[in-house]
């Protein structure tokens, strides 16, 4: 179309960027937490922390399967992502955020390293190997057909918007998400988990109607002060 106008052969081009209309952005499925434990339970035991380290700690599948147990403080309760499968290392900054855990949380995955061995990644295949990501899809894709409501194409990283979606749920700020989530930018957090936050409707009229309370209140003060004068005046 660019070289029929070029050639004077068209006006101008029906198929120019600037007349199309933009692609609405789909809303993410968000898991409940009923559901996200009813993944742990029929995930093969071995790698039941994969579900817990893409719900609880938002990390990305690759990440996951990257993990190695130096990469986690027990004792302070900090994830540290550092590398992503098979040992690439990542590839920016703010994706080597630590992540900070809880130590119920940390509890699990030191008593899943003594349970089955310490070496170089935290979780481990059936060969006692490096866990794959094909390995974690695969036991996704067998659980997610066994959990009621759970969409068809539900993945491993959907398990992030659950923990976006238990981040907003506490309270927890923008930034405060972001820094989790590792989100290079606020935007990206608000694009896409910005319907998630809880409707500040009540708040913004509570805000509102304290400035037209207390103005009113303030006049009713003022009428009551002239009337007190006019009134002392008269005595």
């Amino acid at each position: 179309m660019n070289d029929a106008v070029h050639d004077g052969l068209l006006a101008k081009s029906p198929c120019s960027r600037r007349t199309s209309p933009h692609l609405a952005q789909q809303r993410v499925y968000v898991a409940t937490t009923e559901q996200i434990w009813q993944l742990y339970d029929l995930f093969p035991e071995r790698i039941r922390p994969a579900v817990l380290l893409g719900a609880f700690v938002g990390l990305r599948l690759a990440e996951t399967c990257g993990l190695r147990p130096g990469d986690v403080d027990f004792m302070r309760g900090v994830v540290h992502p550092q590398v992503q499968y098979p040992a690439e290392p990542l590839k920016t900054k703010i994706s080597r955020t630590p992540v900070p855990i809880p130590a119920s949380l940390a509890a699990e995955l030191s008593a899943h390293v003594a349970q089955y061995g310490r070496c170089e990644s935290l979780l481990t295949g059936r060969d006692g190997g490096q866990l794959s990501p094909w390995a974690v899809e695969r036991a996704m894709r067998t659980a997610r057909r066994k959990v009621d409501g759970l969409p068809a194409g539900f993945r491993y990283h959907d398990l992030r918007h659950y923990f976006a979606s238990l981040l907003i749920a506490s309270g927890a700020d923008v930034k405060t998400v972001q820094a989790r989530l590792r989100h290079a930018s606020a935007k990206t957090t608000l694009d896409t988990y910005g319907h998630i936050w809880p409707d500040r409707d009540e708040s913004t009229r509570a805000a509102v109607d304290a400035v037209i309370a207390d103005r009113t209140e303030q006049r009713r003060n003022s009428r009551e002060a002239v009337a007190q004068r006019r009134g002392s005046k008269s005595v």
